[in-house]
């Protein structure tokens, strides 16, 4: 009768050889990948500035606004800044049409806009600035959106999702805040 034959690693010399190989062959090439990100198009960001560069920037070439004023203690400052600034669309809208500010309403540095000086201010535990632009109104976050003269067109308290600051920079970019309240625009633009 024949018999089975299984061969053994001694018969074939090389084997163990080409198997290690072969095994950490793959391990090398799955950490490889995994440690290789895929290539993405460059997302656009937000360019911020602060409220003295947007100042002089706007004295050059006159844009609207928008400062987000925040504190580091913000929950909901952070999540806009995670969610909805990041957003490529919002990002590409703004730099186009603003001038963008982050201002920390708790800043301790002095801040020179127009030939006036903003200090942090001991008794509201706050920055002059921000005191300015929220109209005394503190709340966080708030973006403020100014005209292109600096004057205050409105700060808008609370966090806003990307459809809702979209359609609110549209809002103030388009100028139709000039002629419709908010609650017109809304009900009668087609925003996207």
């Amino acid at each position: 009768m024949f018999t089975r034959y299984t061969p053994a690693f001694e018969d074939y010399p090389n084997m163990k050889f080409k198997i290690y190989f072969f095994v950490l062959n793959l391990a090398l090439l799955s950490s490889f990948t995994v440690l290789v990100k895929p290539i993405n198009p460059v997302k656009e960001k937000i360019k911020w500035v602060t409220l003295e560069e947007a100042a002089a920037l706007s004295k050059k070439e006159p844009r609207k606004m928008v400062v987000d004023v925040y504190t580091d203690w913000c929950g909901w400052c952070k999540v806009m800044d995670k969610k909805t600034f990041t957003d490529p669309e919002i990002a590409k809208y703004v730099n186009k049409h603003f001038y963008a500010v982050k201002l920390d309403a708790e800043g301790k540095a002095p801040i020179t806009v127009n030939g006036k000086m903003y200090k942090y201010n001991e008794q509201y535990r706050t920055h002059e600035a921000a005191l300015a632009l929220l109209k005394g109104q503190l709340s966080y976050p708030t973006t403020v959106y100014l005209d292109e003269r600096m004057a205050i067109i409105t700060p808008v308290p609370g966090y806003l999702d990307v459809p809702n600051f979209k359609t609110l920079l549209k809002y103030f970019a388009e100028n139709h805040y000039k002629n419709k309240s908010f609650q017109d625009y809304t009900a009668t633009a087609s925003v996207k």
